[in-house]
């Protein structure tokens, strides 16, 4: 009902005022929330610029910038790995491994610190610079995707160079969402992250 008196009408025209007031910061809040989504989708969307294929897991990139997008796949319930720049065998490689629990994507950043082993950055007195962007694990496929820089600060993060031939490792595990289980498959590809070229390492 419209307002009958001079105070009604104050009270109606406040209240109306700060309908307006709300509606328009709940438009403002949701124009920079589809602002953001297309931003971020825009950069670690499902589009990659490169994908590399390994028998029954795959190793796709996306390089923006200063940062390397990563999404990997692999037929396994477990966990799925990716490690770059092994000095001999899995020795200096930077690691990232994840897996999917629940629905809940979880990863772990890590350094070779030995030829057969690696062990968490953050223990070793480093930081953990890789970004967890989401993972499912649907149909018995794992796919985890993250991103990381190039070049870190952290002594246990090589420098990645998009030009010249990177080695990248690819493996996953059984079906078990744990870290300690070993490999169930491994590979090594020699990949040039900007072109896109790549072929197995001959072992």
């Amino acid at each position: 009902m419209p307002p009958s008196s001079r105070g009604e009408m104050y009270i109606y025209a406040n209240r109306f005022g700060e309908i307006m007031k709300t509606r328009k910061i709940i438009s403002l809040v949701a124009a920079i929330c589809v602002v953001l989504m297309t931003a971020v989708s825009g950069v670690y969307g499902a589009e990659y610029d490169h994908e590399a294929k390994a028998k029954k897991m795959s190793f796709s990139w996306k390089v923006v910038g200063d940062t390397l997008a990563v999404k990997m796949s692999a037929e396994t319930e477990g966990w799925v790995g990716i490690g770059f720049n092994p000095s001999k065998k899995m020795k200096d490689a930077n690691f990232v491994l994840g897996y999917v629990k629940k629905g809940e994507a979880k990863i772990i950043d890590e350094f070779g610190n030995g030829p057969t082993k690696h062990s968490s950055d953050k223990k070793l007195g480093g930081t953990v610079d890789a970004a967890l962007v989401g993972g499912t694990e649907e149909g018995g496929i794992t796919t985890i995707e993250f991103t990381m820089p190039l070049k870190s600060t952290d002594k246990y993060d090589p420098v990645i160079d998009v030009n010249g031939d990177t080695i990248v490792l690819l493996a996953y595990g059984p079906s078990r969402d744990s870290f300690k289980t070993k490999h169930k498959y491994r590979t090594a590809l020699k990949v040039n992250l900007n072109t896109g070229a790549s072929e197995a390492v001959k072992k």
